[in-house]
This record gives C-alpha cells, structure tokens and sequence, in this order.
C-alpha cells in the first residue's frame, strides 16, 4: 500500500477521498504526517493555491503529496465565491455565515445555477525526471437551494443540488455524493494517474 499525504486538516475531504481510493493507498492528513501549519491560499486561482499547498508540505517532507482548492461558483455571483469560498462571509472560515451570505445574495434572484470546482495538485518523485507537478481537475454543475437542505457533508452541501439529482448533497450519503462530486472527478483522475505509475 501506498501513503500519500494529503495536504488537508479538514478530516471530512480525507474520509471522502478514502472512500473513492479504497485499500490501494493510504491517504494522511498533515496532523497524521507530523505537520501542524495552517498554510495560506492568498492566491486568485484554485491551481495557484492547490500548488502552494503541495509545495510548502513538499518542503517539509521531501514526500510524494497532494492538495487540493475547491471553490464554489456562482453563475448569478459573476463566479463568486469562487477561490474565496472558505472565507466568502470573513476570515474565520464560518459556513454558516457563508451558507447565510450566499442565500441573502440571491435572495429574488431566479438563476441559481453554479457548480463546484475542484482543481487537485500532485507533487511526485519520477526517477530519473525528479519532481514532477500535474494537475486534475473536477467540475459538478448545479443550482443553489432557497434554503439549506440536510445536515450531513460539510461547506455549502446543504445549499448544492446537484444536475439530475432531487436534494442537496448534504441530504445524500457518501456513497451518493461521489456518484457526482466534483471532488470525486478529480480524485479519479489523480488515482488514475497514480495507479498507471506502479
């Protein structure tokens, strides 16, 4: 099995990135890997701020990892919250009062459509090329709720209904959710990836 650090202290991404792995990789989370930083996204784009991730833990370790930036796009918002999602309502990173500021922005507003956007960062030892940086990316099209949906997920979960589904991913289990995460289609890219390395 392979171990991978996952550049991430949110436990909830390494659980749904687990999920779509199974057994042939072990994904860590920087606290299992011995790393406690809260590392800067000051970036304008999901690739620049997945990459600054990757290599600040790169640095540190000198291991094969990965990062991830997901930003919630809102067609209504001109893309916002967009790479700004974690902090849209302050920098406390409060949900709620992102989840609350969304809805007060679209308030009246009869285009709901959005999507999320994953854009995931490789750091990866390649023998004789050294270190090699690659990206993948995954992109869930759908419409943002009147009011907030469920209680399970995490983020904007309980305002994102998906394209063909009929509730918000906060209402769905794990199982459900990867049938259209964003998060999902770029970590099957990356494994993918990976998988073809062995």
């Amino acid at each position: 099995m392979q171990t991978l650090i996952f550049a991430t202290n949110n436990q909830h991404k390494v659980q749904e990135i687990q999920s779509l792995v199974g057994p042939d990789f072990n994904i860590i989370p920087l606290k299992d890997a011995g790393i406690d930083i809260d590392i800067p996204e000051p970036h304008d784009t999901l690739q620049e701020n997945a990459a600054e991730k990757a290599n600040t833990i790169f640095n540190l370790t000198s291991k094969n990892c990965f990062s991830e930036d997901t930003g919630l796009e809102i067609e209504a918002l001109n893309g916002a919250p967009g790479v700004n999602s974690a902090r849209y309502a302050g920098e406390d990173r409060d949900f709620q009062a992102n989840i609350d500021k969304v809805l007060l922005n679209l308030e009246g507003v009869a285009n709901r459509n959005a999507q999320f956007r994953t854009v995931i960062c490789l750091l990866w030892e390649d023998g004789l090329k050294g270190i090699q940086t690659y990206y993948f990316e995954g992109i869930c099209k759908g419409k943002i709720a009147i009011k907030m949906h469920g209680e399970k997920g995490f983020g904007y979960d309980p305002i994102f209904i998906p394209d063909g589904a009929n509730k918000s991913f906060a209402e769905m289990t794990m199982d459900e959710k990867n049938k259209f995460s964003h998060r999902q289609k770029a970590v099957t890219k990356l494994f993918e990836f990976l998988r073809a390395q062995r």
